[in-house]
């Protein structure tokens, strides 16, 4: 039997005027948004609505207004789109997931991904670390040049995401990362860029920031969702509070194994996704992933009313 499963986006998917529309079209939605303001104590809502985009891109504004986005859809839609099997969201994305799914409440979430948000901006000085994205190399060539790159320099350079097929991003010292790009050209890789982020996020530098995270999320009270939750950390299928919390801490310096989750996925039999929040990045890699393997998939991205509609 066919099965549904709900993706939540993670941070680059922010853009000044996010949910607005939403907010405007759905009484559900504005609720979110009012709700968000009075648990963080500033009005998100206003950073969202006019940015400026230097703001909106601060890590500890990003997170939570991702997350809120993703929940005004769930709120104002949830209830007119199939119920999911699983629900999976790539790095922040996942506390939009547990949210969507019932294990943490809206409120603890959206103070907790700021505070996440914090701890991983201060954790490495802006200008120390760096992300880049690697198109068209495997697996193993982008492991083995971190490798020889972190013994060349002794800087930190590791695999940070695998998004998809061919879809990794690199994180760590901006030594160490330029000499990882230096050795993929080498290889014959061609397409690499570097990324317009502030932190060397899913890298061990991130461990200071797992350290501050740790007894905020040992405080935090989770609930068994309804659906199991694909986690990054391990592209397992977790369901039991305990290894939900755990998932939380252990990703913020692992690499997001979006590739093994959206494979896990596919075996689990999901046919239809729909990425729930800003942006299309997610249903875009998880047709690309199911094209390459032969299968059939629907994916679909909502943020706003006219997605619904043509949807319909």
């Amino acid at each position: 039997m066919s099965k549904t499963a709900w993706l939540f986006p993670g941070q680059g998917s922010q853009a000044v005027g996010m949910g607005m529309a939403l907010a405007e079209a759905e009484p559900a939605a504005k609720a979110v948004l009012r709700e968000a303001d009075e648990a963080l104590g500033f009005t998100l809502s206003t950073v969202m609505a006019q940015g400026p985009e230097e703001v909106l891109k601060l890590t500890e504004h990003t997170q939570p207004a991702i997350l809120t986005h993703s929940t005004m859809v769930v709120r104002a839609y949830g209830d007119r789109l199939p119920r999911p099997d699983f629900v999976a969201g790539h790095s922040l994305g996942e506390y939009s997931a547990l949210v969507a799914s019932g294990a943490l409440t809206f409120a603890d979430a959206v103070r907790t991904v700021r505070e996440r948000g914090q701890a991983m901006q201060t954790a490495v000085p802006v200008g120390v670390g760096a992300m880049a994205a690697i198109l068209g190399a495997a697996a193993a060539d982008v492991e083995a040049a971190c490798a020889q790159a972190q013994s060349q320099t002794g800087k930190v350079a590791v695999p940070a995401n695998f998004n998809g097929p061919g879809q990794i991003v690199i994180a760590g010292h901006v030594e160490g990362v330029d000499a990882a790009i230096e050795l993929l050209k080498a290889r014959g890789v061609r397409k690499m860029m570097k990324l317009p982020v502030s932190a060397p996020f899913h890298s061990p530098l991130m461990e200071p920031a797992q350290a501050a995270m740790a007894p905020v999320l040992a405080a935090l009270a989770f609930a068994k969702p309804v659906c199991p939750l694909a986690n990054n950390v391990d592209a397992a299928l977790v369901s039991e509070p305990e290894a939900l919390r755990d998932g939380l801490v252990r990703q913020i310096p692992g690499a997001v194994r979006w590739e093994a989750l959206t494979a896990l996925l596919l075996q689990q039999g999901v046919t239809t996704f729909y990425e729930l929040g800003p942006g299309k990045v997610l249903s875009g890699l998880v047709k690309r992933q199911a094209k390459e393997a032969g299968l059939e998939v629907a994916a679909f991205s909502i943020g706003g009313p006219e997605d619904l509609a043509a949807l319909a």
